[in-house]
């Protein structure tokens, strides 16, 4: 893994909302906005702001499902160091 892409894991995973997101969707595997909204509670903007985030980084991974998105972990670009983190 390059530093530069390190760094925006890093930065991506150091805020607690985008590091509680993260858990749930370790946790429940797929979730809406708004059940991350819920879940953290947090408003909707704000989730959807984290998980754009979280994207860039490539940390999580959205799919189409009826009407609605679907987020979960991008396990092959996940970092096996932070995933021990997120059971806790």
């Amino acid at each position: 893994m390059e530093e530069k892409e390190l760094m925006k894991i890093l930065k991506a995973v150091a805020n607690e909302n985008r590091f509680t997101i993260l858990k749930c969707l370790h946790k429940d595997k797929e979730l809406s906005v708004g059940d991350l909204a819920e879940a953290t509670d947090s408003p909707f903007r704000s989730v959807s702001r984290d998980l754009a985030v979280l994207r860039s980084a490539g940390l999580v991974q959205s799919k189409n499902h009826y009407s609605t998105r679907l987020y979960s972990i991008n396990i092959p670009n996940f970092p096996e160091e932070l995933l021990s983190f997120l059971k806790g």
